[in-house]
């Protein structure tokens, strides 16, 4: 069994069953044998963005979050801690935070966002 953190644009995709996302991620995301997370600072940045006026979503964030069963990550403060060992490679909070996430959990990244390369992290694009 795989276990897999998906960015926030890859969760938006998936809730919105946006084009955008391959099928051959979309097959990952909806496959029983793979556990999918989705991080506590996924929800923080939706919210920020909402409340901006940024994004609007569906439904509300607690139904948005409850209606798979994906796993919620909490941020930890071993989080924390691996996210001040990161190089200053891309300037996203909220990526850099699902980077040191990934990395502390062993977690592959389902993302498009390319500056994630530059982080020993484990990707699937």
């Amino acid at each position: 069994m795989m276990k897999y953190l998906l960015d926030t644009h890859i969760f938006l995709w998936w809730l919105e069953d946006n084009k955008k996302l391959k099928q051959s991620l979309y097959k990952i995301i909806e496959s029983p044998e793979n556990d999918i997370l989705i991080s506590a600072v996924t929800a923080w940045e939706i919210s920020i963005k909402q409340r901006a006026g940024k994004l609007k979503l569906t439904m509300p964030l607690e139904e948005a979050f409850g209606k798979y069963d994906f796993e919620i990550l909490n941020i930890s403060f071993n989080h924390i801690l691996m996210l001040g060992k990161l190089p200053l490679h891309h300037r996203d909070p909220f990526d850099r935070l699902l980077i040191a996430q990934a990395q502390s959990e062993k977690l592959t990244l389902i993302t498009l966002d390319k500056l994630f390369k530059k982080y020993k992290v484990k990707l699937l694009l």
